[in-house]
């Protein structure tokens, strides 16, 4: 591997410069449906329901933002491995309901951002690109060196390159961190960050639910809440699950102007396992309390067929959009969905 990825400290590097280093060299591998492939196969008593999941409508998929894992792509430099992602900040319009649309900076088109998936140790590459209009950054939890911390801004139509190590694991999250950062992050820059540990977990039905707020006046106050980004979509669309079918579900508060919200579950326990920074979960409840940018684990299983619903109890916050739905069926009554169809 030739030395183009030596990279000067604080360096900034503009859209050609990148393309110009060949970031889609050859021997570099899709290992999205790789992982993807290998688990399921490695893992057949992990159940999970053939929902449908619609085409995007702009920068909110909520059913795809469900179970979407992006792995990156691998490459092999100098004897080690090193797992690769693209990020592009941009723009966009999305609709809050039928009469309320809200203008977003987005990721990779999205909102929210990919969700990053990586194994502990591993090296880890995002190569940012800024094309959002305004300066902007990315900010990832977890450790790493100073240089790599992303507080720096990066200009409209600039790019940067952070690399490090994956540590250590647990659930992470990443944000844009230019002043004002509570405005940044509540206008779509930001995204979860899942490091598995050494030693697998248990195969799960694994989910991802990430709260937000909307402040669509700028009073510095949300008049709009939501799980994966279009409020109220779980409860009109419920997520589907398998009874008796292990649940992880990776959540994560990013609710600004909010100084703390809940998470409960009805009908059910969880296990907790903080900041997924665990083997072992340190509680079971139902009702779990969650500052901004406050992460977990939680696991449960259903015994019983049914809807079941989950929200914030800060009832108001739940009523603006911020509530939603399982949907647990047995396998027969999955298979006779499909047969119909």
């Amino acid at each position: 591997m030739s030395d183009n990825f030596t990279f000067s400290k604080d360096k900034i590097w503009s859209r050609r410069q990148l393309l110009q280093i060949g970031l889609s060299g050859a021997g570099v591998l899709s290992a999205a449906a790789i992982w993807q492939m290998l688990n399921t196969k490695n893992h057949p008593s992990v159940r999970v329901p053939p929902m449908e999941v619609a085409a995007s409508n702009g920068a909110t998929n909520p059913m795809q933002v469900l179970r979407d894992f992006d792995y990156g792509t691998i490459k092999q430099e100098n004897g080690r491995t090193v797992r690769e992602f693209q990020l592009t900040a941009g723009t966009s319009t999305i609709q809050l309901n039928s009469a309320v649309s809200y203008n977003i900076w987005d990721l990779n088109g999205r909102i929210p951002g990919p969700t990053l998936r990586a194994k502990e140790g591993e090296r880890i590459r995002i190569i940012f690109l800024n094309n959002a209009g305004h300066s902007h950054s990315l900010h990832f939890h977890g450790v790493h060196p100073a240089e790599m911390d992303g507080i720096r801004p990066v200009s409209n139509r600039r790019a940067t390159i952070y690399e490090f190590d994956a540590e250590p694991y647990g659930v992470h999250l990443y944000h844009c961190h230019v002043a004002p950062v509570t405005r940044h992050i509540a206008k779509g820059l930001y995204g979860m960050f899942v490091i598995d540990p050494p030693k697998p977990r248990p195969p799960a039905d694994e989910i991802v639910l990430i709260m937000s707020g909307y402040d669509v006046n700028d009073d510095n106050k949300n008049e709009y809440y939501a799980f994966n980004g279009v409020p109220h979509h779980y409860m009109h669309h419920p997520i589907q699950i398998y009874k008796n079918q292990l649940i992880r579900v990776y959540v994560l508060n990013i609710i600004e102007f909010d100084p703390a919200v809940t998470f409960h579950l009805h009908a059910n326990f969880f296990d907790v396992y903080r900041s997924g920074m665990t083997m072992t979960p340190s509680e079971k409840t139902d009702v779990l309390t969650m500052g901004v940018a406050e992460r977990h684990i939680l696991e449960f299983a259903f015994r019983y067929p049914g809807k079941y619903m989950f929200h914030p109890h800060q009832d108001a916050i739940a009523e603006s959009g911020c509530m939603g739905q399982f949907e647990v069926i047995a396998e027969k009554d999955s298979q006779k969905s499909v047969n119909k169809s």
